[in-house]
Formats: structure tokens, sequence, C-alpha cells
């Protein structure tokens, strides 16, 4: 036995000697990787030296030296993104080339394949060209900083470029101007759902025996009405009333954003008789799909024109959200309708013909090969319409909504060889004053946004990126799958710029937007029937008027307000009969949970804090409520409908054009009323709340349900690992809140915080330095690095970090100066 003991403590010595040494030889791999930002190089591509001063938050503030020019200093700004976010950079790359598969398998080969029939990087490889002498001399500069990284890490042995690339190994194609109009591209992809919800809008027509009953559950934004649609079927006669599961691609990786996700923001502005110090001031942030790292990366350029300082996305060589010494500037998600689907009718002689005005015409086709790893590659066949590219009908459910002999084709702006998107992004870098910045808009087609801008004496809103012309006759105002053939339903070219939405220098002195509907005009100038805020807004509306004068810390505030103006409308009417109408109960029986829970949300102030119990308690009855309301009516399609549509509930209780039809179940005898059903859905939320977090309602906290889940997307799943990659944070605000943290609505963490302000930033002209911004990760992008997820507990608590264009209090506390000579 003794003999046995000890060969097994040999045995167990031994193995843990190799778990060690194994552990320090992959932390060795790992960490050769971690960028040098300390030093002196020589790269090919630089014509006058470079200095990237990195500051105490490793934000780079890049320079050029005398003699050198802008292209100077792209070429730092694409050497400092190809540093800290290479990895990142090579995988939007992949997305929107359709490559992916190359590298990941069969997991995304339905994400190659939608993005292969967008066709987007041959489109963007056709735009370069369309961009302006100096924007095209930007992107080769970007390119050739982004490569002389790439060389460094061939000729240095530096870990392949990324801890990822060990287990990912793929080559890495050097970097091109096309690569960054690409991913603008894809970035309009993440921002727009508008055929998401055409596709939805259709099968619910399909499956609803009351059309009457459509507004409600897919509402309109308040505002004047719009004249009746058509029914679907009168459109397309022969399609059966059902609703099965739409397919999207699952994987973290894919870019077509869930509806109600597609991409939201806020930005507003003062004047300076709105402001205390007398200068203008701006606030915005942008709310996209939370990862780690975040999609934003914090950057300072030092142009001819002067410094600018803000958000840039890795990829793109431009300050997308920041200011410079003159002028600041935001965006919010415009929800211009640039999506149009299109049923194609096929030729019954031969499917490769389609029907147009003037009669069947060819369809243009070419074949596409998907490489994937470990399996046969797969060969797709793409066609293009006159109207655009023919999509496959497990996109969206479009094969529910398709009649047999067509398929469906979408338009959308994006989808334009002659986008100079880039050279607006550049130019407005370069702009001294709002005129400046407006007149620069008209160069984008998309993705759409709501420019907000701020110089020193002015503000506006300038609604910029393509938006298509309809004809008055089209069947549906594009708000269903159209037919393809009939002329006065296709596109008639682009709207003219001047008529895209436009406010300067309210009388109230102050602007801004979160995703609200702007105006109403009639089609075919209505720029959108879906908005992506109807709630927000109210509560904007209410922090800007009760001030005669603001600061950049009362805007601060309200970048960080988390009280739901929804919670404040919809719970005195889905509780209307229910507050202090109960029966004593004894303790721990499901009536005094309720009675706790009744009690709890009446003397609630609507906050969405993160330590609260009643955000969650609030936020389960209104999930219920929702389910309970449309799941006899909808039946399998329900699931779509995972996050609460404030307005539905809002025309249900208020019993607006019938609406309190949807509180009756039809398949039961009894007539149900809406306060049963509030009951019931408050009984179901407290049970699921009790078997996931125990019956003391008292103790609930928000946050422990709405945790930020800032998640690698790759390694976000694998066991041990995704401890290291994933950031998780308890947050406040919610679905409707200034603070936005939208919840998933699904799976078992139904109220996890997805969808989130990436960036902050606030701007205050009076005293420019003084302006402050913050990611909700960190700088680099690879995992062992101290600027991975610094500023994550910045974000979370509300706090920021100075936005300065001081050159030396950069350098005061720089953690680092890279100085780049020619070779």
């Amino acid at each position: 036995m003794g003999l046995l003991f000890r060969w097994l403590m040999r045995v167990a010595a031994a193995l843990i000697l190799m778990l060690v040494l194994g552990t320090g030889l992959i932390y060795f791999l790992a960490s050769q990787s971690l960028p040098e930002y300390d030093k002196d190089i020589a790269l090919p591509g630089v014509s006058a030296p470079v200095e990237i001063v990195r500051d105490n938050a490793n934000v780079p503030h890049i320079f050029g030296s005398f003699g050198a020019s802008d292209e100077d200093v792209f070429f730092g700004l694409g050497y400092a993104h190809a540093q800290d976010r290479l990895w990142q950079m090579t995988v939007l790359r992949r997305t929107v080339q359709g490559r992916l598969s190359e590298v990941f398998g069969n997991r995304t080969v339905d994400v190659d394949s939608f993005l292969r029939r967008l066709d987007l990087y041959r489109l963007a490889q056709q735009s370069v060209s369309e961009q302006d002498a100096g924007t095209q001399a930007a992107l080769l500069a970007y390119s050739a900083g982004v490569n002389a990284r790439l060389g460094e890490i061939n000729d240095s042995a530096l870990g392949r470029g990324a801890p990822e690339m060990f287990l990912f190994n793929a080559p890495i194609a050097p970097w091109q101007p096309a690569d960054s109009i690409a991913l603008m591209k894809l970035l309009a992809l993440k921002q727009s759902d508008q055929m998401q919800n055409e596709v939805l809008r259709a099968r619910v027509t399909l499956i609803l025996d009351d059309a009457a009953r459509l507004i409600d559950i897919l509402p309109d934004a308040p505002g004047n009405g719009v004249t009746a649609l058509p029914e679907y079927t009168e459109l397309f006669p022969g399609l059966k009333r059902y609703a099965e599961a739409a397919d999207m691609p699952s994987t973290a990786l894919s870019p077509f954003p869930n509806r109600g996700s597609a991409g939201a923001s806020n930005v507003w502005a003062a004047m300076p008789n709105r402001s205390a110090a007398g200068g203008t001031l701006l606030a915005n942030d942008p709310h996209m799909e939370l990862s780690a790292p975040t999609l934003w990366y914090l950057a300072r350029l030092e142009l001819a024109t002067g410094g600018v300082i803000g958000a840039t996305m890795p990829g793109i060589p431009a300050i997308i959200a920041g200011r410079s010494e003159n002028m600041g500037w935001g965006t919010t998600a415009s929800y211009v309708d640039d999506q149009d689907l299109f049923i194609e009718k096929l030729n019954p002689e031969n499917h490769e013909e389609y029907l147009t005005p003037s009669g069947y015409k060819r369809f243009k086709s070419r074949p596409s090969i998907i490489q994937i790893k470990n399996a046969k590659p797969l060969t797709l066949t793409l066609r293009w319409s006159e109207n655009g590219p023919v999509m496959p009908g497990s996109m969206n459910g479009l094969s529910t909504v398709t009649p047999p002999g067509h398929v469906a084709s979408l338009s959308w702006t994006a989808l334009s060889p002659v986008d100079t998107s880039m050279t607006a992004a550049i130019n407005l870098m370069r702009s001294q004053t709002v005129q400046d910045a407006i007149a620069t808009g008209e160069h984008y087609i998309a993705p759409s946004q709501n420019l907000v801008l701020a110089d020193q004496t002015s503000i506006a809103l300038k609604t910029v990126g393509a938006i298509p012309q309809r004809d008055a006759r089209n069947q549906n105002q594009g708000r269903l799958p159209n037919q393809g053939w009939r002329r006065e339903n296709r596109w008639q070219g682009r709207a003219p710029y001047a008529a895209n939405p436009q406010f300067i220098n309210p009388r109230g002195g102050i602007l801004g937007n979160t995703n609200n509907k702007l105006l109403q005009r009639p089609f075919p100038n209505h720029v959108s029937y879906n908005w992506g805020d109807t709630q927000r807004v109210r509560r904007w509306q209410k922090l800007m008027q009760t001030r005669q004068v603001h600061t950049r810390d009362s805007f601060i505030e309200a970048q960080l307000d988390a009280v739901s103006y929804t919670a404040r409308t919809i719970l005195p009417l889905i509780g209307a009969d229910l507050w202090y109408t109960s029966s004593a109960a004894p303790d721990g029986s499901p009536e005094q949970q309720r009675q706790v829970a009744l009690r709890l949300l009446s003397e609630w102030n609507g906050e969405m804090n993160e330590h609260l119990p009643e955000p969650l308690i609030y936020a389960a009855w209104l999930s219920a409520l929702q389910k309970r309301l449309i799941i006899d009516e909808l039946g399998p399609m329900a699931g779509e409908f995972y996050q609460v549509e404030p307005l539905f509930i809002e025309r249900v209780y208020r019993n607006v054009d019938g609406a309190a039809a949807w509180c009756d179940v039809r398949q039961s005898a009894p007539v149900e009323t809406c306060t049963g059903v509030a009951q019931l859905a408050l009984d179901d939320a407290l049970v699921w709340i009790t078997e996931r977090y125990g019956p003391a309602l008292e103790a609930l906290r928000w946050g422990d349900a709405h945790q930020a889940t800032q998640d690698h997307e790759i390694l976000g799943d694998v066991p041990l690992l995704r401890f290291f990659v994933n950031i998780r944070q308890s947050t406040s605000g919610g679905d409707n809140t200034l603070q936005r943290g939208l919840s998933s609505g699904e799976g078992p963490n139904p109220f996890e915080n997805v969808h989130a302000a990436g960036y902050r930033g606030v701007y205050d002209f009076s005293d420019p330095d003084s302006s402050v911004f913050i990611t909700s990760t960190g700088q680099s992008g690879h995992f062992l690095s101290r600027y991975y997820d610094d500023m994550a507990q910045l974000w979370r608590r509300g706090e920021y970090i100075p936005m300065s264009l001081d050159t030396e209090l950069a350098r005061a506390a720089a953690v680092g100066i890279t100085r780049i000579q020619p070779r």
C-alpha cells in the first residue's frame, strides 16, 4: 500500500507539474501578443514621424511631426486599432465578407450564406473609387497602418497578434480600403430591422382573425394615423393562415438584429441661452448589443484642421461620435424606412426569369463558394432582380409569406455601389460649423442617422442617409412585402437630401432624439412608420424642461436617469382594480405574496435602480401579462413578441378602439376581464420569481436579474475561459429608461441587459476640455490586458474619463509613447 501511495503521489505531482507548465506555456504564448506601447519603431507606409501618446486610460492621442500629413495620422490610427483590436477587426471583416465558416465551421454557415447574398463586400469594393481624393488617401494610409502592425507581428513573432489566433488559426489578409467601407455597411445592417418588421407584420396579418387588432400588437407611434393597408391575402391570394417559427442565425456572430434591437441611442443639445456657462452642450450615448470588447474605441487625431476626439469603430478611420475644438456631433438610429421586401413572380416556364413591369426578365446570377472548416464547401447561386438580391426563404420566416412560384428580394439603401458614406464621415471631422457638417451629410448613404451637431453658437439635428423615394400609389406604403412586378411599388431613386428632417436653433433652445418619431408627414414623405421609442422621449422632455439652464452635469444626470415613464404610466392601468382590495391572507400564501408585491409597487417611484426589488416585480409582471394577452390569438407566434410593447399594454387597458378584446381567451367559455388577466399574470410572475430568487420579495435586487452581458462573442461560452473573457455587471435602467438596458426577453435569464450604451460622451463648449466620455469595457481586446475591462466598473457606476485635447495633459500621465519613424 505504501508503494502504491508513493506512486499515486508521484503521478499526482507530475500531473500538477504538467498542468502548471501547460498553463504557464499558454499564458506565455498568449501574452506575447500584448502590445508594447512605449517604444521607437521604423515602419513602412508613413512619410514623416508619428507619435502615439497613450494617456492614463490608454486612449491614443495621435500626432504627426512637422512635415507630417493627415494621412500619417490615419496611419497611426490604423496601427493603434490593430495593436488593440486586431481579432475584432478580422472577425468583423470576415463577417461582412461571408467568410466566417472558414474559421468557425458549420456553426456560421447560415450567417455566411445571408451575407453572401447581400454582396456587401463587392459593393464596398466598387465604392472605393467613388470617395473623394482626401478620403481615398485616408483609407490607404489607415490600411497601411494596419498592415504595418501585421508585418511587425510576423517579423517579431508577437503571438499571432491576439490570443484567439492560437485557437482559430487562419491567415490574415492585408487590410484594404474596401474593408473599411464594408464595415460601415455592416454597421448599417446592425442598425436596420425594417425587413424583419415587414415579415412579422405580414405573418401576423395571416394569423389574426380580426384585422382591426393588428394596430394593437404592432402599434404606430402616437400621432396622426396612417391610411388603411390592404389585407396581405388580397395582395397574394392562396397564402395559408399559419404561423411557423421564423429562422434566424442563432450564433453570437450574427450581425442581423433581433426585432427591437436594431439600433437605439440618446442625443441632445442645448444652445448657449439654455446653458449655465453660456456655451453649447451636447450629450450622446449610442446603444448597441453589448460585447467584450465593446464595438467602440476611443481615440484622438490631430489633423491639419485641428484635433478631434471621440469614439471610433475598429476598422473605420473616423471619429463616429465626438468633438473638435469648435464642434461636437452625436448620432442616433433614425429608423428611416430604408428596406423594402419585394415578392417576385417566377416565370412558370423558366424559374430563372421573373416578372417585371415590362415582362419577364432573367435574374442576374453568379455562383459563390463558401469554404467550411472540416466540411465540404457549399456552393450558392446568388441571384438579383431589378429590386435587389433574392433572399432565402429561411430568413426571418420569409417562406411563410412567400406564395408558391415566387421568391423575395430586398431593396436597401446600403446596397449601393456608389456609397460615399465614408467620405461624409471623414469630412465631418474636418467641419468647423454646424452648416459645414450639414452640407457634408449629403454624402451619407447608410446607415441613416439623426446627426445632432453643436458648434460654438448653434445646434442642429439633421437626418443623414439615403431615404428611398416611393410612389404615392405604392400598394402598402412599404409596410408589407410588396408585388415586385408593379411599377408603382418600386423605388424611384433617393429622396432629395433637402427633404430629410432638419431642425436648427429651435426657439426653446434644446433639441434631441431618443429614436422617437421626429415628425408627421403624409406618405411618401413619411420617413418611417416604425420608430424606436415612444417612452424614453417623455422622460427626456420632463428632464429638459424642468431646468431653465443646463450644465454638463445635468446632461450627465439625464444620460444616467433610470426612472421608467412606462412604469409610471402602465402600473396604474393594470393595477387599477387590484390596489388595496385583497382580504387578509396567511403568510407565505399566494394571496399574501400578491399583496406584498402590490404594496411595493404602489409605493415605488418607477426608478429602475439595480438595488431595488420593485423593478424586477414590475418587469416580470409585464412580461407575463403580455404573454397571457397574446397567446391564444397568436399561438406559436406569441414567442416572437418576447419584448414587452408598452403601447400594446396601454391600448388594451385603455380599451382603445376595442383593444380590450385581447383580455378574453377565445377558447374558453367565460369572458375574461382585463383585471382578472392582470391578477393571473402577477401570480405567474411571482411564481417565477419565487422559483428563481426565493419568496422574500423585499430582498430582491433588480441588478441580480439585469446583468450586463458583455460577453466575448467567440470564447464567451467556453467553460472556465468564459470567467476570464466575459464581463458581467449588475446594472440599473431598463427597456424604456434613458439609461437604457434592453432585456433579452428570452431564455432562462430573460431580464439580462443585452443592449445598452457602449459609449457615452458629454461635451461642454464653454470649456471644451471639461468634456467627458467613457466606453463600457476598455480599450484593449486582449483579455490579459489591464485595459480589457478597466472602464467597465466606471461605466456601471456612471463615471467618465476626461475628454481633453490638451496635449500636455495626455503626456503627463501617459502609459506609453510609440514613436513611429519612416522606414
